[in-house]
């Protein structure tokens, strides 16, 4: 079976490389507004399988999609910023944090607001696009706007530079649906985590006590049993409507662009950091967050009607009075509904978390016998509270984190934040244990078994925690603390990328000119082409050029996954100089070098990333990364270049026959 994997990881290989990807195609049009504004549309059809960037992504994630219009002040205006459509946002394990994308289409809308008489607008759009297996470099494309006097719009099709090249449209993967069902799938998440929170709410000493004595109020004031089970179960559909209410609330007050830029703004998380250090504090015993007392009586005195009225105005009643252990939880999962990026996410949550608390309110009434079953109220309500007192302290942290990334400000890296959580759930472990009491805590007298396995699974999980303040990856929590990389040492603690002798498995005597040693795996690289083959030729070894991006996602995942095995990282540091030119590099071109494009007549080649870029595409046929090469000093290739390939024992086969062929 393994055989023919790699059989046919190496027949796509052979046949798939040499494919220069364009999966967007961009057709402007203009809408006129009034007599001197125009509205300027950029529609992207995008490919299966692609996606398009939004052009609001964080610091240090993919490429941003960014327009530049030609001409503005002297002959229009710009009015306010680019607007996009809704897109998608996924919580992206390898860049640590949530990016919005768009897949199929994508539409722009800017206003202009024209001076003089202008028979069109020039500009051009800046992308990235990246499919599940590869993302291409960096791509600018001219866009024309034509004002016309006599419509009201008017189509222009702008189409980007075509080379020389065969078609790629058939080796492209198509899995479009992939990142719908992701959207879903995130929706579905958001509703199982608040359908659960919902029965954690329910174990909270404000709510627990009122089963009892809401069931046996609709059994004893209705005539029969069926009229029982009736009122209770408009009672749980009242309790679900008034939560939904409030999740609706929250997405019109916020709408969609505004729910799509919480993930990434400054200033929310850190507002939601404090919102959650608040409702922690409350949960821990400092105060109790109350509703003021008189929405409780007029809520009470319309709840003495009667009717189906009544019975709403009970629910309500009961959202109140609960709010000081119900109000914290609510909170949390509307920030983190909201965060998710997607506008119905604070109905879905709210309709998760009230269907949980309805739940059993109407269960008991139809099966009032069941009562007997409960359990009596005591400490262990309040033990549930504190519970997710210290579960919102840690939430708390990852918000702050978010804000510490954004920033770029490196308070907050990988071991400050592991260590803090270490010490949050570690004291939750000597809670649990009765080591700690807190003020509403009743007297203990002994430790219940649910109690200390609870608290056996909390030390568990503490201890997991502590190798990650020496670079452990702590997969179990990947999508919480910083990335590795943003890391007080990148290299693991006690090792410095600069004294050779200090770095595990090291094999050189000195960092040579030019090179680095890559993070976390420690491989001598080079980022300049001449440097690189130089060193080769110097030491007699072979080059592998690594064609990547800093935004490249499966670049990441080849070098997580891939490059850290044993036998494959044994040859990447000791048999291959290793040259990995970012196609994304924005650094400025020095003057001399630089030239005009060969593929994109009348443009120059600005950056450094777009320098490799054209060289992988001329030379390999190819724009997609990540890409591999393998070549002698002579700059032929040993072996076929090969793409994105997750299969390790294929991807050391392919180096090994490459070193092999090298050495003969």
């Amino acid at each position: 079976m393994k055989k023919a994997l790699l059989a046919l990881a190496i027949i796509f290989s052979l046949t798939g490389y040499s494919q220069v990807f364009e999966p967007v195609k961009w057709e402007t049009s203009v809408e006129k507004i009034s007599e001197s504004e125009y509205k300027l549309i950029s529609k992207a059809s995008i490919d299966n399988g692609w996606h398009l960037y939004s052009q609001n992504v964080p610091e240090d994630g993919p490429i941003p999609t960014t327009f530049t219009y030609n001409g503005a002040e002297d002959a229009f205006v710009i009015k306010g910023k680019t607007s996009e459509e809704e897109g998608h946002i996924i919580d992206d394990p390898v860049f640590g944090m949530k990016i919005k994308f768009f897949e199929t289409s994508a539409t722009f809308e800017q206003i202009v607001e024209v001076k003089n008489a202008l028979g069109k607008i020039s500009g051009y759009v800046e992308f990235m696009v990246c499919d599940d297996t590869r993302c291409l470099p960096p791509t600018e494309v001219d866009l024309e706007f034509i004002i016309s006097e006599d419509k009201e719009a008017a189509v222009a099709v702008t189409e980007s530079v075509e080379a020389d090249v065969e078609d790629s449209s058939g080796s492209a993967l198509n899995e479009a649906s992939s990142n719908k069902k992701e959207s879903k799938k995130g929706l579905w998440g958001i509703f199982f985590i608040a359908f659960f929170s919902g029965f954690a709410a329910l174990l909270t000493p404000c709510v627990f006590p009122m089963i009892p004595m809401t069931v046996s109020f609709f059994t004893k004031q209705s005539k029969n049993k069926a009229a029982g089970i009736k009122n209770a179960l408009i009672y749980g559909i009242s309790i679900i409507v008034i939560y939904v209410l409030l999740g609706t609330l929250v997405s019109l007050i916020f709408g969609a662009d505004a729910l799509n830029a919480l993930s990434t703004n400054v200033w929310f998380n850190l507002a939601f950091f404090i919102l959650l250090l608040v409702f922690a504090a409350s949960f821990l015993g400092a105060f109790e967050i109350m509703l003021p007392n008189s929405w409780a009586n007029k809520v009470d005195r319309q709840a003495d009607r009667g009717g189906l009225i009544g019975i709403f105005f009970m629910a309500l009643a009961l959202a109140i009075v609960s709010f000081s252990c119900t109000g914290p939880i609510v909170g949390t999962l509307l920030v983190e509904a909201a965060t998710g990026g997607s506008q119905i996410g604070p109905i879905v949550g709210m309709l998760g978390f009230s269907l949980a608390i309805a739940l059993p309110f109407a269960l008991f009434a139809a099966f009032p016998g069941w009562l007997n079953s409960l359990p009596k109220s005591g400490g262990w309500l309040n033990t549930v509270k504190v519970v997710l007192g210290f579960l919102e302290l840690a939430l708390a942290f990852k918000f702050l984190s978010n804000a510490d990334l954004v920033l770029q400000l490196h308070w907050l890296e990988r071991e400050v934040f592991i260590a803090i959580w270490i010490a949050i759930f570690g004291a939750l472990a000597f809670y649990l244990f009765g080591k700690i009491q807190l003020p509403h805590d009743s007297p203990l007298t002994h430790i219940s078994v649910g109690r200390l396995s609870l608290g056996l699974l909390v030390l568990a999980f503490t201890i997991y925690m502590i190798p990650g303040l020496w670079g452990a990856p702590l997969n179990l929590i990947s999508a919480f603390p910083p990335p590795q990389h943003y890391s007080e040492s990148p290299y693991g603690v006690g090792y410095t990328q600069l004294s050779s002798s200090k770095v595990p498995g090291g094999h050189y005597d000195e960092v040579p000119d030019g090179a680095h040693l890559m993070p976390p795996h420690n491989i001598l690289a080079f980022n300049d082409y001449d440097k690189g083959l130089a060193y080769a030729k110097k030491i007699g070894k072979p080059v592998m050029i690594d064609f990547t991006g800093h935004a490249c996602v499966n670049c990441r995942k080849m070098e997580q996954n891939v490059w850290v095995k044993p036998n494959v990282l044994h040859m990447l540091k000791n048999d291959v100089v290793l040259i990995s030119l970012y196609v994304d590099d924005k650094r400025k071109l020095p003057a001399d070098e630089v030239v005009k494009s060969k593929l994109k007549p009348g443009k120059k080649l600005k950056y450094i990333g777009q320098k490799w870029s054209e060289l992988q595409t001329i030379k390999y046929k190819t724009n997609s990364q990540p890409f591999y090469v393998l070549m002698d000093h002579n700059e032929e290739n040993l072996v076929e270049p090969v793409a994105y390939t997750p299969d390790a024992e294929a991807y050391f086969t392919w180096l090994k026959s490459g070193i092999s062929k090298f050495k003969k």
